[in-house]
């Protein structure tokens, strides 16, 4: 069974940078894609970024270009998201994502075939 394990969020004035991580666990030398996706309060859960197995393409929404960088250790089975000049509007509960079975669009939750538990990044203003 596979295990997605979020870690980093919290508390950040607007502005600062902050770094949330996802560890995998349960299929040892899976290569999968993964992606990061946010819920805010009242709001739908969005696409935030994602990136190929190899960790050779990443894919950005538009609001997370230029502040918001995803990146991958295949070594820790361990996904990263590098967030800086963060803005009120980026509080929510952060998701990690994993896609093993199927190359759909990294850009949609179906994609994903498993799901962390989330955690929260709250940016203060």
């Amino acid at each position: 069974q596979v295990q997605l394990v979020e870690s980093g969020g919290g508390l950040v004035q607007a502005g600062g940078s902050l770094g949330v991580s996802c560890e995998a666990s349960g299929r040892p030398g899976s290569r999968p894609a993964m992606g990061w996706f946010r819920q805010a309060p009242g709001k739908n859960r969005e696409f935030v970024a994602a990136i190929s197995w190899s960790g050779d393409r990443t894919y950005y929404a538009d609001s997370a270009k230029g502040r918001l960088t995803i990146s991958r250790d295949n070594a820790k089975n361990t996904v990263y998201l590098h967030m800086k000049s963060l803005k009120p509007e980026d509080t929510a509960v952060y998701y990690c994502a994993a896609q093993y079975y199927n190359g759909n669009s990294p850009f949609l939750e179906v994609s994903y075939d498993y799901w962390g538990q989330g955690t929260q990044v709250t940016v203060s203003s």
